[in-house]
Order: structure tokens, then sequence, then C-alpha cells
């Protein structure tokens, strides 16, 4: 018998209505997957304000609200989450950054003191303390216990802020020596810190030290550089660091070490939107976050961080190199590209502007324009204190352009002057095997690179093609197999492998090899493969 809508009580029609919470966690779960970063958030806060005592929903809304950069809603599921203790571990450092916002400076005791028992990030401890005790209205410079076994830890960033809280102490004798160690340990990428730095300095009257911390001849240092010599400093830039801005910058350096681990790129980022949130108008902070999150594939993330900063500011030149990244990252190098030429086109661009526009440039296959990029960018350097990276740009420029015998000479300067580094043997002897050129000192070449990398599938592929040119079928087979193996993916080195497969007489196998090859070839290599399927190995479809 049919029932009626009419006949079904209120309460039965209740019970078959669709859960709401559920509904906008799928609608979550679904657009975090289709890389929706922004409808995923707003479905994961739709589905906890429905059910807020459901933990799963908050597990993956608090992943998801520090991703994306999304404070209340990271607070809100923290809060679910630790209640029922299920906070991750780094969430000890949110509630913590919300403790140091809100000067509640008890609070952020206790919540260290439990960090440091969770071990994790225990090595943070005696940094934290210390700005603690400045909200406190006390003065204790943090101190690392040399016998403590996260010492190493804490004494990569100590100096930093040993510096930052002496400066507002107006002690410069303990300041100085610190700064210089700071700016040691992180030298790759200091010019940030340089500038945090020269503010303060010449705040307290130390010009000259804060000239000195930002040298001549460097776009991205001029606009502090006219500042200082006139006395005119931003108040943001010279103002006494408070403990929730100390903090923000602790996590923001832990967040780039612990990016440069493919591994734990993820816990970086949220680190850096922590750190965000703890210092929500520091420029430096907003320019490591447009990093990692270009880096984690999230640039339309990058590009909106890097836009937070000023342009016309002193971290301005900083943040739209980040800005250049992530636009080209996100497809539209034209955009990349007119932002990059206006870089290099200021005086005293600095050499990474000319990498960067050589770069973009060769993504454009405008190889000319980019060689002369990179040669640009040579010429700020002395001789002997050029980095041989730069030679080997300019090589891979002239090669993929075309202009051969050029970049032959280019790679072999760079082979003469770093004669040990993998990459420049693995290019020049590839580049020669390629061409049928100098094959026994190219072979060479790439014996030597695999012995100092034996690990990288590139150099074991390129060492197994070059014994299979050479005719050596019987050693090139295993070596490309460990190649592919290390890189299954590869259409390159799968193809190589199916070549030498079938000189081999494993036809079967190099039909296999050929055809893992062509899942992700395009254009000629695509149709290539597909004629070595189907007609088995002939000249004409030789590998180059």
């Amino acid at each position: 018998m049919l029932t009626t809508l009419a006949a079904v009580p209120v309460g039965a029609m209740a019970s078959v209505q669709p859960d709401g919470a559920l509904h906008a966690y799928a609608r979550a779960r679904l657009a975090d997957g289709d890389g929706a970063l922004t409808m995923a958030v707003a479905n994961y806060r739709e589905a906890l304000r429905r059910d807020p005592a459901r933990l799963e929903i908050a597990r993956r809304s608090y992943v998801q609200a520090l991703e994306s950069g999304d404070r209340v809603l990271a607070r809100q599921s923290a809060m679910l989450l630790d209640a029922a203790g299920m906070l991750p571990r780094d969430g000890t450092l949110l509630l913590i950054g919300e403790a140091l916002s809100a000067k509640d400076w008890t609070g952020a005791r206790t919540l260290t003191d439990r960090m440091a028992e969770e071990l994790n990030f225990a090595f943070l401890a005696p940094i934290l303390r210390s700005w603690i005790a400045i909200g406190e209205g006390q003065y204790t410079p943090p101190v690392i216990d040399a016998k403590d076994r996260f010492a190493a830890l804490g004494q990569r960033y100590v100096d930093e802020h040993i510096a930052f809280q002496a400066l507002a102490q107006r002690d410069l004798t303990t300041a100085m020596p610190a700064m210089r160690r700071a700016l040691a340990i992180r030298s790759g990428d200091g010019a940030a810190l340089r500038l945090a730095f020269a503010g303060p300095l010449a705040k307290q009257g130390a010009k000259a030290e804060a000239l000195t911390l930002l040298p001549m001849g460097n776009a991205s240092f001029a606009r502090a550089r006219a500042d200082i010599e006139k006395g005119k400093l931003p108040k943001a830039i010279v103002a006494p660091m408070t403990p929730a801005q100390g903090f923000a910058r602790l996590l923001s350096r832990l967040a780039i070490d612990i990016s440069s681990d493919s591994g734990a790129a993820t816990l970086g980022l949220r680190l850096s939107r922590m750190a965000s949130f703890a210092d929500p108008d520091s420029g430096e902070v907003h320019i490591v976050a447009a990093r990692l999150l270009t880096g984690q594939g999230l640039p339309a993330g990058g590009a909106a961080e890097a836009a937070k900063v000023p342009l016309n500011g002193w971290f301005g030149p900083i943040a739209q190199a980040e800005m250049i990244d992530a636009l080209a990252a996100s497809g539209e190098l034209d955009t990349a590209l007119t932002l990059a030429q206006a870089q290099v086109a200021v005086p005293d661009a600095e050499p990474e502007r000319h990498v960067r526009l050589g770069r973009l440039l060769a993504q454009k296959r405008e190889f000319d324009g980019a060689a002369a990029a990179f040669r640009t960018a040579q010429a700020s350097y002395a001789p002997d204190q050029m980095p041989w990276t730069l030679l080997l740009f300019e090589g891979s420029a002239l090669e993929q352009g075309k202009r051969w015998d050029e970049a032959r000479t280019v790679l072999e300067r760079a082979a003469k002057m770093a004669p040990n580094e993998p990459m420049i043997l693995n290019y020049l002897g590839y580049a020669q095997i390629e061409r049928r050129q100098n094959v026994d000192a190219a072979l060479a070449l790439l014996k030597k690179a695999s012995a100092l990398k034996p690990q990288d599938a590139s150099i074991t592929d390129s060492l197994g093609w070059a014994q299979f040119v050479t005719g050596n079928v019987g050693e090139a087979v295993p070596v490309l197999e460990r190649a592919a193996a290390a890189a299954p993916a590869d259409s390159t080195i799968n193809e190589h492998l199916g070549d030498a497969l079938w000189m081999a007489g494993r036809r079967y196998e190099a039909r296999y090899a050929w055809a893992a090859a062509s899942v992700y070839a395009e254009g000629d290599v695509a149709a290539r493969l597909e004629a070595k399927r189907k007609e088995g190995m002939k000249p004409e479809y030789a590998a180059p």
C-alpha cells in the first residue's frame, strides 16, 4: 500500500531529513579534493557550526583552517579538539599564540610548560619563556642549556631573539654580537632579517651600524637606506617587538626550516599561518607564508599573502619577488614577466632579480633572453666569487636555444669551476651524448656524476643511456632499470629503458616500458612511443 506524504508523522519526517552537518562536511571534502580551498573552508565552517561535537569535522576544519589562514575557524576547531584530548601537537603552538596575543601571560606560561612536556617543540621553550617574561614586565634573556638534548635546535634560533630583546632594552652591547651570529646562521635568506635589525638600530642612534647591515648596490635595501639616512623611520619598523611578534618570528623561522624537508612541508605551512595570526601586520611573516604556499602548490594563496605587504615599504621588494613566483606558478607568466622586468629595471638590481627573470623567459621558451639575463646576473660577481649555478643556468638556456657551441663553452667553464658538482657533470655529459659528441669523455663525466650522487634517478638514467649509446647494452639495462625503479613516472627514463630492453632481446618488457613512458608523454614523444609499441624499435624511432 502506498502511504501519502500527509500521513507521515512530523517526527518521522525529521528522522529522514538530510543531516545538514554531514552534507556541509561532504561538500567540504569534495571541494578539498578539487583544490577549491575557499569553498572547502566555508563548508567546514558550516559543518562545525551545525555539529560542533563531531570531532572528525573539527579535525578536518583545523587542518584546512590553518592552510587557508582562517584564524577564527582554526581557534574554534583547536579548542574542540583540545577539550577531547585530540589536538595535534602543533595545536599547542596555536593556543600559545592566542594567549600571547591576548596578553594572557599566565595562560601562555601554562601552555609553554605543556609544550615542553609534549617534547615535539620543547626546544622553543627557553625563547618563549623569555618573551613571556618581557610581557610580565621583566627581562630574562633566553638561555639554552648546553646539556639539554635539544640544545642544538634551540641554539639555531636563540640569537635572533636575544638581539631583538636586547634592542628593546637599548642594550647594543648584547644586541650587536647576537645580530652577527643570527645573520651568519641565516646567510641564505637574511635580507629580511637585515631590514628588521636595521630599523631598531637606527632608532637608537646607531645609524652607521644600521647602514652597514644594508650594503649599497642592493635595490632591495634602497628604500630602507634612504629612510635611515633621512632619519625618517616607519613606526612599525622601529617599535619594540611584542611577545606575540617575537613568537610569530620564531614560528616563521621554524616554518622555513621544517619546509626544507618535503615530508614536513605541510607542518611548515601550518606554522607559517600560526605566525600570521600572532603578528598579522608583519611583512616578514607574510613573505614566508607566501613562499611556502606557492611551494606547496597553492600559488593563489601565495599571491594573496604577498599582496598584504605594502609595495612601497621596506619589505615590498622582497614580497614582490614572492608575488612573481606565485603568479608564475599560477600560469600567469605574462603578468609575472612584466613584474620581473620592472624589478630588474631599477638601479642596483641584485643578481637574484635577473635570475628570476631568466627563469621566466626560459619558461616562455625565450632562451636568448634567458641566457642574457643569466649573464647579467654573473656581472654582479667578481670572477672568483661567481656561483657556478649561474653558468649552469646560462649554459642550459643556450643549449635549449640551439646554440650548442656557446653552451658547451659555458658548461665547460662551470665544470672547471666546480669539478665535483654532479648536476654540471650530468648536464654536460648528457648533452654531448645526445649529440653523439665526445662520447668517451661524456661517458666519463657521467660515471663521475653517478659516483658522486648514486641515488639520483636522472643521473643514473644519463649513465645508462650513455652506456647504451656506446654499444654496451648489457651494462646499460640494469642501470636503466634502477633509474626507472627510482622514477617510475618519468617518460624519458622509461623510453630509454624500453629501447635498451628491445636491443637486449627482451621485447615484451620493452613494450611495457614504452607503455609506462606513454602515460605522461605528449606531442612528438607520445607519437614516437605509440609507433614503437605497435611496430617495434626502428632507427627512426630511437630516443634522442
